[in-house]
């Protein structure tokens, strides 16, 4: 039985090791999955600078994100004209086909109003200037991503009467690996759909050599203006993809429909009956293979899971499917932290909860501190989640199986999936890594004990 009682805090307004991060960074995030896109960061150069350096370590790839490099001046007189003279620069020197600007804390506290000034912007002939609200004192990553896919499906999509036989998919804050498997998995149906943002072979492909080079990914520019042609919009993640599919339906007049990530058994399942449903054909042999390799391989490691207790902190996007998964195995989802505040993430995880006769503490808006007291009082087998966790790790000497953003100190793992049915079997060879590796240690240590 878990010793669910909530431990007492005074902290009333202070996170340590916070389980989010500034706007921005999804916004940056969101705009590179977009053909010749290029972020600009509305602000000064430090928060610009810090946005890039950290999705770059995640990728461990050099990124381009521009700035309006605002200074002390700025915060009196306003930035209107840094942000006129940096688009013109941009459009000058990298020769984008599109600029996805997104506001930050100062640009928002002094109060410019970027969607005006860039109204007042004459563009180049075939160049488009799309705005999000970023700032980072509210919302998180997550926030700031939804924001830009919001901006620019809302921006640049047009309404058409005439609709086709396409689906229009949204996916959550995932890495290139990722977002090629729901990509292939949508093409065993040999049906029409768009991906945006689509980051694989943005993230995955060679930098290129020149300034005004792009890579060759990302969604292109008329897929999203003809998104409105679109019979059914798919949103993969509700924190991430709920609000700009439920804004691209009011819009364009098509009915949108919100799931889980694909991650795991039953998340999976969810995605192609879905795609099935709409496309009204069954998916290539090889998903049924796939399914049938991952459940056996269930099936044999269930022992090693069985009644192995976890802690998960994570954005809450991957938090329900994987605990679903998780409680899927037999294992204890004991702990689940996120930074995003969430109202449904509670009722949805109680829900699972019942569902396979387990318990857990659930908390959103919170931080690592706060689960480490947590911890001290009831000791897991296992820790899952981001980087940060790695210092908590080492401290209470729990594995940590790395999933999520970011992750900064582990190499080429965005190139892999953990969506899908693949993507499953990743988790499970991490999990019994993890799981196998401390039983390993532990047994060592007892043998050490005996013989002295």
């Amino acid at each position: 039985m878990l010793k669910t009682d909530k431990v007492e805090s005074t902290r009333q307004a202070l996170h340590i090791d916070p389980l989010r991060m500034c706007q921005p960074i999804g916004a940056i995030y969101a705009a590179l999955g977009v053909q010749a896109c290029m972020p600009h960061s509305h602000g000064s150069s430090g928060c610009c600078r810090y946005h890039k350096i950290l999705i770059s370590k995640h990728f461990q790839k050099t990124i381009r994100v521009t700035s309006s490099m605002l200074k002390e001046n700025a915060a009196i007189f306003g930035g209107e004209e840094n942000l006129k003279v940096a688009v013109k620069n941009i459009f000058d020197i990298y020769k984008p086909q599109i600029i996805a600007v997104q506001s930050t804390c100062l640009s928002e506290t002094i109060g410019d109003h970027v969607a005006a000034i860039l109204g007042e912007i004459e563009l180049p002939e075939g160049k488009y200037l799309v705005s999000a609200q970023t700032p980072s004192y509210i919302g998180s990553h997550l926030t700031g991503y939804s924001s830009m896919v919001e901006a620019l499906l809302g921006q640049l999509a047009v309404r058409s009467v005439l609709k086709k036989k396409k689906c229009f998919i949204i996916p959550g804050l995932v890495n290139p690996g990722d977002i090629r498997e729901i990509k292939e998995i949508a093409a065993s149906f040999n049906g029409d759909f768009t991906v945006c943002p689509d980051i694989s072979d943005v993230f995955d492909a060679a930098t290129p050599e020149k300034q005004d080079e792009y890579s060759p990914g990302g969604t292109p520019l008329s897929e999203i203006i003809s998104a409105g042609s679109c019979e059914l919009i798919l949103a993969l993640g509700p924190a991430a993809a709920g609000a700009p599919a439920a804004a691209l339906s009011e819009k364009c007049g098509m009915p949108f429909v919100t799931l889980d990530l694909p991650i795991g058994i039953e998340a999976t399942d969810r995605y192609i009956r879905q795609l099935q449903l709409f496309y009204g054909s069954a998916p290539l042999g090889e998903l049924k293979r796939q399914r049938a390799q991952l459940v056996e391989t269930v099936m044999n490691c269930h022992p090693l899971f069985y009644k192995k207790k976890a802690a998960v902190f994570c954005d809450p996007d991957l938090a329900v499917p994987l605990c679903e998964f998780l409680a899927g195995l037999g294992m204890v989802p004991a702990f689940v932290f996120t930074g995003p505040a969430s109202s449904e993430i509670d009722e949805r995880l109680q829900e699972i909860f019942a569902r396979y006769e387990t318990e857990g503490v659930v908390q959103s808006n919170t931080d690592l501190f706060e689960l480490e007291q947590y911890l001290k009082n009831e000791p897991v087998d296992v820790l899952i989640g981001e980087v940060h966790g790695k210092h908590l790790a080492r401290r209470l000497d729990i594995p940590l199986v790395r999933m999520g953003f970011p992750i900064t100190d582990r190499f080429i793992h965005p190139y892999f999936p953990i969506v899908g049915y693949r993507g499953a079997l990743r988790i499970l060879e991490m999990l019994l890594n993890a799981i196998l590796d401390r039983a390993d240690r532990d047994r060592a240590a007892e043998e050490l004990s005996f013989m002295l």
